[in-house]
């Protein structure tokens, strides 16, 4: 079952009709394990009306790996392939072999073979300069290893400035979770979301005929199965010092988000600890996130900085069964006692949060706010923490946001609490003590809002959005 990715095969389509520089296309698309790149050029590539090759490197030695390219190219076996010693020989025979034909090379897993044979990326830019170029040819290099793959767009690289394209993939959108899971309702598509987020794989691994509590039991507890695996497996090929890596995300997964709290939780000295963040930051699994109230020009040296988990599965493993993994004593279903008793706030701070960010990301762009913000995100001081905040420096706007995922309505002083504490504490942090500012509140909640709260709102200007009204316009359906 392929979902989605309207706007990645948009793009690829794309690459079909582009003239400049030329028809041929050298395209870099990565992404990290599990996020769909494999299925997603498969699907294109069938459905596009070309002749296409599919190859991926796996960890052998480059003549094994360029004997099974060629036998790709030629759709033989690859006992019947001519064997090729050097990949320089290798793509000068495959530039004889298509000429000026259209066809979509797909060079899946490319840093395997660049690891086994660093001059794999050189002979590539040779064959594109002397070869490729001038040709029908769309190379597309694909691969799982975030770090390297943004490597070859860098200077260093020899395929820099030859790129023609490229796409990084990131999750599926939480509109997607409905034909996972269409029997599902919105609130337990968002609690999925919570735990696996978009990536496909997690989706697929879910069953979407059983509960989410039978999921979690019988899916992401079993023993023995890929959930509890898979974060050090996808560590496992990008980092060494894996011990340290889980030491530093379990530090963030159970609370610890500055680098003096993760340096004493983990056991390891601060500048170690900076080096691991960084590296996590480049694998977009750790972000660094700051106030959306400091300014864009103060972003860079602002030491507001609290760092969170970025993938949804990591939040939920390190938050829930990594404390407990190395526990004998502690079943399945204690363990699954645990996540229930707390996953309600997890879901609040996490998932809730931002798909609520993400409604007034969109109200913004669709002129559906009194001003279109130019940064969305959260807001946090000794003084007053915020759910949400959009922002707009120029015109001096403001959005605060409160966020419920509690089971029952929010109440008259929940709605004072934003419109008078919360917001005077927020404008003394900005400049001049926020004079002239212009503020509109909103309450987002899970079970919707007492008449009181509606009242108090409404007095004031603000708005009271409810779970059916984010689904109406992130899932862009009527519930």
């Amino acid at each position: 079952m392929f979902i989605d990715r309207h706007q990645e095969l948009s793009f690829l389509d794309s690459l079909l009709t582009r003239e400049h520089p030329g028809p041929a296309q050298l395209v870099l698309l990565y992404g990290r394990r599990r996020v769909g790149k494999t299925e997603l050029l498969l699907h294109w590539a069938r459905n596009c009306g070309v002749d296409f090759t599919y190859w991926a490197a796996v960890r052998e030695n480059p003549t094994m790996q360029r004997n099974r390219l060629f036998a790709r190219l030629l759709n033989t076996s690859e006992e019947s392939a001519p064997a090729h010693r050097s990949w320089s020989s290798l793509w000068d025979a495959v530039a004889g072999l298509l000429g000026n034909k259209k066809h979509v090379l797909i060079l899946d897993e490319l840093p395997y073979a660049a690891e086994a044979d660093p001059a794999m990326l050189s002979a590539l830019q040779h064959a594109w300069d002397q070869h490729f170029q001038h040709s029908n040819l769309i190379i597309i290099l694909c691969g799982s290893h975030v770090r390297v793959m943004e490597t070859l767009l860098s200077r260093q690289s020899p395929l820099f400035g030859r790129m023609t394209a490229q796409w990084h993939l990131g999750p599926l959108p939480f509109s997607s979770l409905q034909e996972f899971f269409p029997k599902w309702t919105v609130e337990e598509r968002v609690a999925a979301y919570a735990i696996v987020g978009g990536i496909p794989a997690y989706l697929n691994w879910l069953n979407p005929a059983h509960s989410l509590t039978d999921n979690i039991r019988k899916v992401i507890l079993s023993p023995g199965g890929m959930f509890l695996a898979e974060p050090a497996f996808l560590l496992y090929d990008e980092v060494r010092e894996l011990k340290n890596y889980m030491a530093v995300l379990k530090a963030i997964g159970v609370g610890h988000h500055t680098l003096n709290e993760i340096s004493g939780h983990s056991f390891l000295p601060s500048t170690a600890v900076n080096a691991y963040l960084s590296t996590l930051q480049e694998l977009r699994l750790v972000e660094r996130r700051l106030p959306v109230t400091v300014r864009p020009g103060e972003r860079g040296k602002s030491r507001s900085g609290h760092y969170h988990l970025n993938d949804a599965y990591f939040r939920f493993y390190f938050h829930f069964l990594a404390p407990f993994q190395d526990n004998p004593l502690l079943n399945a279903e204690q363990i699954l006692e645990r996540v229930q008793k707390d996953l309600r706030a997890f879901i609040g701070v996490t998932a809730f949060e931002e798909l609520c960010r993400q409604w007034v990301v969109a109200q913004g762009r669709d002129g559906k706010l009194k001003f279109t913000p130019t940064a969305v995100g959260s807001y946090w001081s000794k003084r007053v923490q915020v759910d949400v905040v959009a922002i707009d420096w120029d015109n001096k706007e403001l959005l605060l946001g409160e966020c419920k995922w509690g089971m029952d309505k929010i109440d008259r002083q929940v709605a004072r609490d934003l419109i008078n504490e919360k917001t005077s504490k927020l404008l003394l942090d900005l400049p001049e003590m926020g004079k002239g500012w212009k503020v509109q509140c909103v309450l987002f909640g899970r079970k919707g809002f007492t008449d009181a709260a509606k009242n108090e709102m409404h007095d004031t200007g603000g708005l009271c959005i409810d779970m059916k009204q984010i689904a109406r316009v992130l899932e862009k359906v009527e519930l």
